[in-house]
């Protein structure tokens, strides 16, 4: 079966709409894993595991990447592979369908991992951040943000980068730790029925929020 490519590929909506797939995706971005290891994580059957596994192997999202005996068995161990690529145009011509999987897949990846880190003291360092904020945009705004969010996707490679020297001269000085950093620009609705935000004398909206949990 060809390996899924693109969100516009029918195959990954199929998928992706899943959520007991959307976790397993996540769970083989962590480490490798075999269907048992993921079945004790989701506490869900085996089987129920081993279908979802065999299906996201034939669509190419994971892949087989190493076999051990356990007690006259075979197990295997699958990791995920990289993410389709989703480019500005595929983004734009996607259908609707695809788009809500694509979205819908990595909002309940992130609020997962939100809820069981803020749990485990993730947001406890005086660096985290935890911060919305909303902004009045005309077509060139929408551009100038897709464009300050590229920038900040490339700083943070080039921060990680540096971080990852750092650790290679120094590999004792202290203990590394996972970051998560999240990012959503979209066309905003309204909560509220009768007006929502107020806006300033220059029409920019008042409702930004910014806390800082430590």
């Amino acid at each position: 079966m060809p390996r899924v490519k693109d969100i516009d590929d029918p195959r990954y909506v199929k998928a992706m709409s899943h959520p007991l797939r959307i976790r397993i995706v996540a769970m083989l971005r962590e480490r490798k894993a075999t269907p048992a290891q993921l079945s004790e994580w989701l506490q869900t059957s085996l089987g129920n595991v081993a279908y979802h596994v065999r299906t996201l192997e034939q669509l190419g999202l994971i892949e087989l990447v190493e076999k051990t005996q356990v007690r006259g068995a075979v197990s295997h161990h699958y990791r995920a592979t990289e993410h389709p690529i989703v480019t500005d145009s595929a983004w734009g011509e996607a259908p609707p369908i695809a788009k809500q999987a694509a979205v819908g897949s990595a909002l309940t990846v992130i609020h997962e991992y939100a809820l069981a880190s803020s749990a485990a003291g993730g947001f406890d360092r005086p660096e985290a951040q935890l911060t919305r904020t909303d902004v009045r945009l005309d077509s060139t705004g929408w551009q100038q943000v897709s464009n300050a969010v590229g920038r900040l996707l490339d700083e943070l490679q080039r921060i990680e980068a540096a971080a990852a020297k750092r650790l290679e001269r120094h590999p004792h000085r202290e203990e590394p730790t996972n970051a998560s950093i999240v990012m959503l620009a979209f066309d905003a609705i309204r909560l509220t029925g009768d007006g929502a935000a107020s806006l300033d004398r220059d029409g920019r909206s008042r409702s930004r929020e910014h806390s800082t949990q430590r």
